[in-house]
């Protein structure tokens, strides 16, 4: 008798192939459905009091007080070039820890959307690829697309975002903004 035996090379496309599935927080952007890893999430909260802080670019809104900690508001229609958010009822701030890309610190910021919606399951297979151009935001903010009832939102690249040595030369004296990683003086 011979025992049937399977290619190792399908074993692990077989493995490969279980739905992991991951969890996002879908929110809306200028009547568009985005999402972002929930795993990145610290926290939502409803829109308030913000102060404005001179000399800052227009896509950061200002700071909020959080128990005690200032935290840094980017208006992320503004950041992704599509102009700014109205302040309506549903007009919320996700609260997200990003790191500086050199030592282990995380700064807290805080990012206004126009409504939070939910939280969705979203299984591999329905994750694609950012497409290469096409796209009406920078393409390095996009990490995926993923497919969520029969439509496609854009997840977002989190660390290009919110890319602190971007935001932090930005607004900068002497400083003009550049391509992200690039500054001129």
């Amino acid at each position: 008798m011979h025992a049937m035996t399977v290619p190792v090379t399908a074993r692990f496309a077989e493995e490969e192939r279980s739905d992991k599935i991951g969890q996002y927080l879908t929110f809306m952007l200028g009547g568009e459905v985005y999402g972002l890893a929930i795993l990145a999430i610290k926290e939502i909260i409803q829109y308030g009091a913000m102060t404005m802080v001179p000399m800052m670019p227009d896509f950061i809104r200002g700071v909020i007080n959080l128990r005690g900690r200032v935290v840094p508001v980017v208006d992320l229609c503004a950041r992704l070039g599509r102009g700014s958010i109205q302040v309506a009822r549903r007009t919320s701030i996700i609260i997200v820890e990003v790191g500086d890309g050199v030592s282990d610190k995380q700064t807290e910021i805080g990012m206004m959307v126009d409504a939070v919606n939910e939280v969705v399951d979203i299984s591999e297979p329905d994750i694609e690829p950012a497409p290469l151009f096409g796209a009406h935001i920078r393409t390095e903010f996009i990490q995926s697309m993923a497919r969520h009832r029969g439509q496609f939102m854009i997840v977002l690249n989190l660390e290009r975002v919110l890319s602190m040595d971007e935001l932090s030369a930005v607004g900068h004296p002497g400083r003009e903004q550049g391509k992200i990683g690039e500054t001129r003086a």
